[in-house]
C-alpha cells in the first residue's frame, strides 16, 4: 500500500497521506513526493486549487517519521538528517507561497512535521477531534518547520506557551492562536471536499464553516501572559514557581519534562521572530538548530528516551533553568555555507568592507562564508578568510551594493566616509558598524542622502566572541529601505536586529546601553567585594542574584568571578572579550552626548571616572572590563 496518494479529482489536485497506523507520520519519499506535486500543479492550468487531507480519524500527521533520523545519528552520520530538515523545510516555504489555494483538513493529530504540511495552507480546517501541538522541545528539537513563526505571532505570550510545554490545542484553541482558520464539523467533509473538486472554488466551503468552537486556554490567558514574559527560560520558570496555582503547577511540570537546552532556544528564536513576516527567515532560523541537534543538542538522547527505549527518563545536557546564553548563541549561530537556502534567494551581495581588526575581520570572513563576495581593505594590511583584499577604501567600495566600516573614532568615519561615497552608487547601502559619537553617525548620513546612498548607523553589542561566532546584536538608525536591504547580512552576522530609527538613533542606543552596562559591571564587581567581605559564598551568591532582582547580564552572561557561572573572561585571567578601554570610550560617548543635550546622568558620569581611573591611573589597560573586581578586592572604605 502506497503511503501517498497523489492525483487529480476534478479541478483540484489532491494529496492523501496514508499511514493511518504510523499516524500518517511522514517520511523522507513524502516529503519529495508532496513536493514535486505541487511544483506539477503550479504550472498546470487544469487545477485551481490544492486539496491536503489524510486517512483515518487518529490523525492528519502527528509528525515526521524520526526512525531513520535516529538510526544514522546514532551511526555518525548527521547529513541524513540534514538532508531531510533542508528539504522538508523547502517543502514548508513552498505551501506558504503557493499561488493557488491549498486547503487542508486537520482531523485529530496535527503534530511537528505536520504542522509544516497542514499549517501553512491558506485554507485550514479544523473539526470536533483535531488536536495540534509543536512537541519538539520533548525530544530535544525545537518548534520548527516554521512553527515557530507561528508560535512568535500568536497572541500574547500563547507561543512561549505552547512552544514550552508543547501542549495540545483544541479546535477553538488552534484558530484562536493562529494554526487554524475554520471549524467544520468531520461529518460535513466529504460533501465540502466534493465540492472543491468540482468547483474548483475555494469560496464554495464557506456555507460548510460553524462558529468556532470556545478556546479552553482562552481563560488562562492573563496567566500566560504574566509568566511567559520573561526575556529567557529562567526568567519564565522563576515566575511559574511564584504561582502555586493548579495551572501554573501542571505547566511548570510540562516544561521540567523538556530539554532545558531546546526550550532555551525556542524562547530565543520565538522573540526574534516576533513581528516577521518572511517565513524563510524563521525556516533557516530553525535549520541552524536542527542541523546541530544530533552532534551537539539533546535530540538522539530525546529519541531515546521516548521512542527507543521508552523509558521516558531522558538525561538531558543542561539543568531546568541552567542553559547558559553561549549554549543558546552556538546551537542559533549562523551556519556559513551550510546555510538553508531557498530557489528564489540571489546568489550574494558585492560587499566593501573596511575595518578588519578584532571585530571587523571575523564579521566579514562570516559573510564571505555565506556565499557574498567581500573586497575588504584595512590601513594595517589586515587580512580575513575568504575576503579578497582591496589596495585602497575607494576600489573596496566600488561596485559594492553595501559598504561596511568598522572604524575606531567618528573622526576617521568622517573622513573614510567622504572618500568613499563619490565610489558608490545611488541605492547602495553605506553600513557603519562603528561605535562613534552621535553627530558623526549624523553627519555621514548627510553626506549618504545628497548622494542617493542609503545610510545606516549599526553599532553591535557582543564583542570578539560574538563577531566569529555570528551572534552580535545590531541597533541600527537609518530609513527602512537601507534596513530591510541590509536585513540578509545582520542575520549572518549577528543574532538580533533592532531597528532605532532614524540615522543616529543606532549609535544613540548603543551609548545607552554601555552606559547601562559599565554601571551594573561596577554594582556587580562591587556587590561581590562586598559578599566576599561579609563571607559570603560567591557560588551562593551567585545562585540567588542570577534568579532574584538582582539579576542582569553582568552577572547572568558575563559574571566577572572567576569559576561562577557561565565561564567569562574572569576565567581566563581577565583576557579581553570587551576590554576596559573600550568601555571607557562607550562611557565618554555617553556624557559626552549627555552634556549636548543637558540629559542628567550621575551614574553614567560615575561609572566614566571609575573606568578612566581603572585603565589610565592602575593596571585596567588591557583587561576585560570586568577586571574590576579584582579593583575592588584590594580597595577599602577610608
Amino acid at each position: 500500500m502506497s503511503d501517498i496518494f497523489i492525483r487529480t479529482s476534478g479541478q483540484a489536485g489532491h494529496i492523501t497521506l496514508n499511514r493511518p497506523a504510523a499516524l500518517n507520520a511522514l517520511t523522507y519519499d513524502m516529503v519529495r513526493a508532496i513536493d514535486l506535486a505541487l511544483q506539477d500543479w503550479a504550472q498546470d492550468p487544469s487545477v485551481s486549487l490544492v486539496v491536503i487531507d489524510a486517512t483515518g480519524e487518529k490523525a492528519f500527521c502527528a509528525g515526521g517519521d524520526i526512525a531513520d533520523l535516529y538510526s544514522t545519528g546514532r551511526a555518525g552520520d548527521f547529513t541524513y538528517g540534514q538532508d531531510f530538515w533542508r528539504d522538508e523545510y523547502r517543502l514548508n516555504a513552498q505551501i506558504a507561497n503557493y499561488a493557488k489555494p491549498i486547503v487542508t483538513f486537520l482531523q485529530g493529530f496535527t503534530m511537528g512535521g505536520g504542522v509544516g504540511v497542514g499549517c501553512h495552507a491558506s485554507h485550514r480546517i479544523v473539526c470536533e477531534n483535531s488536536q495540534i501541538a509543536m512537541p519538539e522541545c520533548g525530544i530535544g528539537l525545537v518548534p520548527d518547520v516554521g512553527g515557530s513563526m507561528l508560535l512568535a505571532h500568536a497572541p500574547s505570550r500563547l507561543g512561549e506557551y505552547y512552544g514550552l510545554t508543547t501542549a495540545r490545542m483544541s479546535a477553538g484553541d488552534a484558530i484562536l492562536t493562529g494554526f487554524a482558520d475554520h471549524f467544520a464539523p468531520s461529518a460535513s467533509w466529504a460533501t465540502l471536499k466534493a465540492i472543491l473538486f468540482q468547483s474548483g472554488d475555494v469560496d464554495a466551503a464557506k456555507t460548510f464553516f460553524a462558529a468556532a468552537p470556545e478556546a479552553p486556554i482562552a481563560e488562562h490567558m492573563e496567566q500566560i501572559a504574566s509568566h511567559f514574559c520573561g526575556e529567557g527560560l529562567g526568567d519564565i520558570c522563576t515566575n511559574l514557581r511564584k504561582d502555586t496555582s493548579e495551572f501554573t503547577a501542571h505547566a511548570l511540570k510540562q516544561i521540567s519534562r523538556n530539554s532545558p537546552l531546546s526550550m532555551a532556544c525556542a524562547v530565543e528564536m520565538i522573540h526574534r521572530l516576533r513581528g516577521a513576516t518572511n517565513l524563510e527567515r524563521a525556516l533557516e532560523l530553525e535549520y541552524r538548530y536542527t542541523a546541530r541537534a544530533m552532534e551537539h543538542g539533546d535530540f538522539l538522547e530525546g529519541i531515546r528516551a521516548a521512542i527507543i527505549d521508552k523509558d521516558r527518563a531522558p538525561k538531558w545536557k543542561h539543568a531546568l533553568d541552567k542553559v547558559p546564553p553561549v549554549d543558546v548563541s552556538f546551537m542559533l549561530r549562523p551556519l556559513g555555507k551550510d546555510k538553508l537556502t531557498f530557489e528564489q534567494e540571489s546568489t550574494g551581495m558585492q560587499i566593501g568592507f573596511i575595518g578588519l581588526g578584532n571585530m571587523g575581520g571575523p564579521m566579514a570572513a562570516n559573510l564571505a562564508a555565506a556565499g557574498h563576495s567581500v573586497s575588504s581593505f584595512d590601513v594595517a594590511g589586515t587580512t580575513a578568510n575568504g575576503v579578497s583584499p582591496a589596495s585602497s577604501a575607494t576600489e573596496a567600495a566600488q561596485g559594492a551594493d553595501v559598504v561596511i566600516t568598522m572604524l575606531p573614532n567618528g573622526a576617521i568615519l568622517r573622513s573614510v566616509a567622504e572618500e568613499v561615497i563619490p565610489a558608490m552608487g545611488a541605492g547602495a547601502v553605506m553600513l557603519d558598524c562603528s561605535t562613534v559619537d552621535v553627530e558623526s553617525a549624523r553627519d555621514v548620513a548627510a553626506l549618504c542622502d545628497a548622494a542617493g546612498v542609503l545610510p545606516l548607523d549599526a553599532p553591535v553589542s557582543g564583542g570578539v566572541g560574538g563577531a566569529s561566532g555570528g551572534t552580535l546584536t545590531f541597533m541600527v538608525g537609518g530609513n527602512e529601505n537601507g534596513f530591510q536591504k541590509a536585513l540578509p547580512l545582520f542575520e549572518i552576522m549577528g543574532q538580533k536586529s533592532v531597528h532605532c530609527g532614524a540615522s543616529g538613533n543606532g549609535q544613540a542606543a548603543k551609548i545607552c546601553n554601555n552606559m547601562i552596562l559599565g554601571a551594573t559591571m561596577i554594582a556587580t564587581c562591587e556587590s561581590f567585594a562586598l559578599a566576599d567581605k561579609l563571607g559570603l559564598d560567591r557560588q551562593k551568591m551567585f545562585d540567588v542574584v542570577s534568579t532574584s532582582s538582582g539579576y542582569s547580564w553582568s552577572m547572568n552572561a558575563y559574571c566577572p568571578a572567576p569559576g561562577v557561572g557561565p565561564t567569562s573572561p574572569a576565567d581566563n585571567d581577565y583576557q579581553p572579550g570587551f576590554a576596559a578601554e573600550l568601555m571607557l570610550k562607550d562611557l565618554r560617548l555617553s556624557q559626552e552626548a549627555a552634556i549636548a543635550v543637558k540629559a542628567d546622568t550621575p551614574m553614567g558620569a560615575m561609572a566614566q571616572a571609575l573606568y578612566a581611573q581603572f585603565v589610565e591611573d592602575e593596571d585596567g589597560l588591557g583587561k576585560d572590563f570586568s577586571a574590576m573586581l579584582p579593583k575592588f578586592e584590594k580597595s577599602e572604605r577610608p
